[in-house]
C-alpha cells in the first residue's frame, strides 16, 4: 500500500489518472461495464488525497476528464467520415481538441475535492458536490456540451429511477460519492463509508413506480436502415421515400389495429417538408403528399424534415431542422423547429473566419440552420400533447419538456448514422435518464438505430438495434407518472443538493483544519 501511494503521489500520478481516465469510459454504452465509474473515482479520489499541491491535483483532475473523454468521444471522429469536404483525419484532432475543453470540468471538482482534503470524509463530500456542479457548468457554458454525465452509467441500474427525484447530475454525484466510499474503506475508515454506501443504495426505494393506466393508442415507429454514405446520393430520397412508406404500410397482427400515430426519424428524406415562405415552390406539399401515403385517414405522422425559410418570398436565407406533425392530407397540423443546434455540425461558428481556411460544417450545404424557440408541445388531433427534441437536443437534463404545458410523451427523432458503434448506445442512454427524470414516455426513431420505445421510467419496451430495417408496433406506454419532484422543480434539486455536499465537504475539512 505504501508502495502504491507513494506512485500516487508521484509524478506519475497525472499519467495513472489519464489511464484511470481512459478505463472509466468503459463504463459508458456500449461496453457498460458500470462499476468502472465508481472504481475509476475511488482511485482518483486516492491521487487527489496524496497530491502535493493545488497545480498537481489539477494537473490529475484534467488528465482523468482527458482520457475519459477522448475515448467516450470517439464517435465523433467517425462523423467526419461522411463528408468531404475535410480530412477524415480532422475527426481525431477534433475529439482531442474538444477533450483538452472538456477535462477543464473534471479539473475543476478535483480541485474542489482537494481544497476540502483535511478531512477524509469532507474531501470525498466536495468531489461529489464539485463534480455535479461542473457537469451542469459543462452543460450551459458556451453552447453547452453535456454528453455522458458520470450518472448516465446507471442508466442500466435500479439508480435509474432516482433521476426522477434528484435528476441526472445528482446519480454523477451518487457515482462520485460511491467511488469515494471505496476508497474510504480502503483506509479502514468505516463509518463513513458505511453511511455514504447506505445512503445511496436505498434512494431507489423512494422512487416512484405509480404509473397510470396503459394508453389504447397503437403506434408505429419506423426505422429504414439508411446509412449516412447512402442519404445524399442521386436519388436517395426515392429509396428513402420507398422504404418508409412500406414499413409503414404493413399489416401488422401485434396490435390488432392500424398505427394512430407513425414516427419517422429526423430528416427522414432529405427535400424539404415546409417552403411555403418561397414563392412558385410546390416542392414541400408533394414531399408532405408522399408521406402521408404512410398513414391511415385517422392518423398522424410525426417525421424530421428540412424546412426552408424565405425572407423575401424569392430566395432561400435559411433553413429549420423540424419535426412535423402531418395528417393523411399531407398538410402540417403542428410543427417544431430544434433549438439547441450542434456547433460544426448544423451551423459554422464564425463561418467568416473559418470558411476561408477550409472548414465546413458536417452536415451538407452552406447555409447554417436557424435555431427554433426552445422545448414545447404540440396538440395532436388525437387528444394527445406530444413534447418535442430533435437528436441532440434529448442529452440535455432539464431542457427537454415545456413546463407549462406537460406533454404525455417526448418524441425524440434522431440521425445516429454518423457516429459509428459507440454514439448511438450512449445516445440511447442518455434519453432513458430523460424519460425517468420526467416522468414521460420517449419515443426515438432513427434512419440505422437505435431506435426504441422508452416507458416513463426509463426502462426500454422495445428496440431495434443498430444496421436492422424494420419497425415497431406497439401501444404507447402509460402516457406518463404523474409530475416528478425533478418535473417541479428540474436542475434547482440537484443543484441544491451539490451544494450542500460541497458546503459540508468544506465545513468537516476547516473543522478538521
Amino acid at each position: 500500500m505504501t508502495k502504491l501511494l507513494a506512485h500516487l503521489g508521484g509524478p506519475r500520478a497525472p499519467w495513472i489518472a489519464l489511464v484511470t481516465g481512459l478505463l472509466s469510459a468503459f463504463a459508458f454504452q456500449p461496453v457498460g461495464l458500470w462499476p468502472l465509474m465508481p472504481l475509476a473515482f475511488a482511485l482518483l479520489a486516492a491521487m487527489l488525497w496524496v497530491a502535493p499541491t493545488w497545480k498537481r491535483a489539477a494537473l490529475i483532475g484534467w488528465m482523468f476528464g482527458l482520457g475519459q473523454f477522448v475515448l467516450g468521444l470517439n464517435w465523433i471522429a467517425t462523423a467526419f467520415t461522411f463528408q468531404a469536404a475535410m480530412p477524415a483525419f480532422f475527426g481525431w484532432i477534433a475529439v482531442v481538441l474538444l477533450s483538452f475543453y472538456l477535462a477543464v470540468y473534471p479539473m475543476l471538482a478535483a480541485l474542489a475535492g482537494w481544497f476540502a482534503r483535511q478531512s477524509p470524509t469532507g474531501m470525498v463530500l466536495a468531489l461529489g458536490g464539485g463534480w455535479a456542479i461542473a457537469e451542469w457548468l459543462r452543460a450551459n457554458v458556451f453552447t453547452g456540451f453535456s454528453w455522458n454525465p458520470v450518472g448516465v452509467a446507471l442508466a442500466d441500474t435500479p439508480w435509474r429511477e432516482t433521476a426522477q427525484l434528484v435528476g441526472t447530475y445528482s446519480l454523477s454525484a451518487i457515482v462520485v460519492l460511491l467511488g469515494g466510499a471505496i476508497w474510504l474503506a480502503s483506509t479502514r475508515a468505516w463509518k463513513a463509508p458505511v453511511a455514504i454506501a447506505a445512503t445511496c443504495f436505498l434512494l431507489p426505494f423512494f422512487a416512484n413506480n405509480d404509473l397510470k393506466p396503459e394508453t389504447s393508442v397503437p403506434i408505429r415507429v419506423v426505422q429504414p436502415n439508411i446509412p449516412q454514405e447512402e442519404k445524399y446520393l442521386p436519388g436517395g430520397d426515392a429509396v428513402a421515400a420507398g422504404r418508409l412508406l412500406g414499413l409503414s404500410r404493413d399489416a401488422r397482427p401485434e396490435t390488432g389495429a392500424s398505427p394512430a400515430i407513425v414516427f419517422w426519424p429526423e430528416a427522414a428524406m432529405t427535400a424539404p417538408m415546409r417552403d411555403e415562405r418561397l414563392v412558385g415552390s410546390g416542392l414541400a406539399l408533394r414531399q408532405r403528399e408522399v408521406a402521408a401515403d404512410a398513414i391511415a385517414s385517422d392518423a398522424i405522422l410525426l417525421a424530421g424534415g428540412v424546412g426552408i425559410e424565405s425572407a423575401n418570398g424569392r430566395d432561400v436565407t435559411g433553413a429549420t431542422n423540424s419535426v412535423y406533425a402531418i395528417d393523411a392530407n399531407g398538410s402540417i397540423v403542428g410543427s417544431y423547429d430544434k433549438a439547441h443546434l450542434v456547433p460544426y455540425g448544423e451551423y459554422l461558428p464564425m463561418r467568416w473566419l473559418l470558411e476561408p481556411l477550409g472548414l465546413s460544417r458536417l452536415v451538407p450545404g452552406s447555409l447554417d440552420f436557424t435555431p427554433g424557440p426552445g422545448a414545447r408541445s404540440i396538440d395532436l388531433p388525437n387528444g394527445l400533447k406530444a413534447g418535442l427534441q430533435v437528436c441532440y437536443e434529448i442529452i440535455f437534463s432539464g431542457e427537454v419538456v415545456d413546463r407549462e404545458n406537460r406533454p404525455d410523451f417526448i418524441f425524440n427523432p434522431s440521425n445516429d448514422a454518423w457516429f459509428g458503434a459507440w454514439g448511438p448506445p450512449q445516445h440511447l442512454a442518455q434519453a432513458r435518464l430523460r424519460a425517468a427524470e420526467e416522468g414521460l414516455p420517449v419515443i426515438r426513431a432513427t434512419p440505422t438505430g437505435i431506435s426504441a420505445v422508452i416507458a416513463a421510467d426509463g426502462s426500454l419496451v422495445e428496440t431495434i438495434g443498430m444496421g436492422e430495417r424494420g419497425a415497431i408496433d406497439t401501444i404507447l406506454p402509460a402516457p406518463a407518472l404523474r409530475p416528478t419532484p425533478f418535473a417541479h422543480l428540474g436542475n434547482f434539486i440537484p443543484l441544491l443538493l451539490s451544494a450542500l455536499l460541497l458546503i459540508t465537504g468544506v465545513a468537516l475539512a476547516r473543522r478538521a483544519r
